[in-house]
């Protein structure tokens, strides 16, 4: 009963939600906790991570999410705001768990079990990223793909990360784990900003024209109907620049004859969904200091994705500083994993993770 009337008391102090379940409470209250872990902090560290972010919450400094209350001369001697890249998910198109690991009588699946828990970082919704980049003159929220839990996603981090508005959507490909949530992008163009600039290949553009058809032509939508308001923007596989930021597309292979793309921000390479990569993409991928890695399971790759040992061949060739594995199923256990990956910068100097959703890390763009 205390612990309850403590987290009550949290989520009020921090304006959010009272759920309708203690499961959910609780749940609510150790991801708000939790949204600021440090990116390299182990599991063990997550209750000291929690105080701090509870500190953090109670002395008013909470990056300026909703609810804090920093005073005028606090804020004065703040640190300024530095760019940051927001992982909303890193799962696959089904997610994690697995609804039919849930219902499964036998009850087999460890990491399915696991992910139901509380803060729980096997917890995994479809691969999406968003770069919070922050110049002298202002902050842009970019986010990378708007897939079928993109709402669940936003509902979760972007409060907990102080976000409100999107200005700009780049797609990786047209599947329906990255632009099955574009319809939800109408809450923002109805409540928050006037539209919102959608990035897109050509390839993919078509492919919208028939999945979205009354986003991409909306004199087919009846008079008063509130759907998302989209400025689409084709792009080529060159250079081009998304609020002040120079992006690089990555083109790579999603299974046999099927284009996607990676982006390069930066010292940022960030390939989510790949299968092979052309002999072409690898000289854009020089000198990468972080790399974002599809790594879908941990025994093989599959038709359209890397699995864990390509994608550590991959890294041993392009020799990132750092990588960070993402798109990762039901059979990637989160601590279990990186436990053996640890042990890669002992015998070979590979600095390798798997990634969560709500992992946040400070970039240079």
């Amino acid at each position: 009963a205390t612990a309850a009337g403590a987290i009550a008391a949290l989520l009020r102090a921090h304006r959010l939600p009272m759920l309708h379940s203690p499961f959910a409470c609780s749940l609510a209250a150790a991801r708000s906790l939790g949204a600021h872990l440090p990116p390299r902090a182990p599991a063990a560290a997550a209750p000291l991570s929690s105080r701090l972010s509870l500190a953090r919450l109670r002395s008013g400094a909470s990056r300026g999410a909703p609810g804090s209350a920093v005073s005028s001369s606090a804020a004065e001697h703040e640190e300024p705001r530095k760019s940051e890249l927001i992982f909303l998910g890193t799962g696959t198109s089904e997610g994690v768990p697995r609804v039919s690991c849930l219902t499964d009588p036998s009850k087999t699946c460890p990491v399915c079990i696991k992910a139901v828990e509380p803060g729980n970082r096997n917890r995994r919704r479809n691969t999406s990223i968003l770069l919070r980049h922050v110049t002298p003159s202002r902050t842009s929220n970019i986010l990378i793909d708007a897939g079928k839990f993109f709402y669940h996603s936003a509902l979760e981090w972007f409060p907990a990360f102080g976000l409100r508005e999107i200005d700009a959507v780049i797609i990786t490909h047209s599947h329906a784990d990255a632009i099955g949530g574009l319809d939800c992008l109408r809450d923002w163009t109805n409540n928050v900003q006037p539209s919102i600039p959608i990035y897109v290949a050509p390839r993919d553009y078509e492919v919208m024209k028939m999945t979205h058809h009354y986003l991409v032509d909306t004199s087919t939508v009846i008079p008063g109907a509130a759907v998302s308001t989209l400025q689409f923007n084709i792009m080529e596989e060159e250079p081009f620049t998304v609020q002040d930021l120079e992006v690089i597309p990555l083109p790579v292979w999603h299974g046999q004859g099927y284009r996607s793309l990676g982006f390069r921000f930066g010292d940022i390479c960030y390939i989510s969904d790949v299968s092979d990569i052309p002999d072409e993409t690898y000289k854009l991928l020089e000198d990468c200091q972080l790399l974002i890695l599809d790594a879908l399971r941990p025994d093989r790759s599959s038709s359209t994705h890397f699995g864990l040992p390509r994608a550590l061949e991959e890294v041993r060739k392009i020799k990132p500083k750092r990588t960070l594995f993402t798109g990762m199923m039901h059979l990637m256990d989160h601590e279990k994993v990186n436990d053996d990956l640890a042990r890669l910068m002992e015998t070979e100097g590979l600095d390798v993770q798997l990634s969560y959703d709500g992992l946040s890390i400070p970039v240079r763009l």
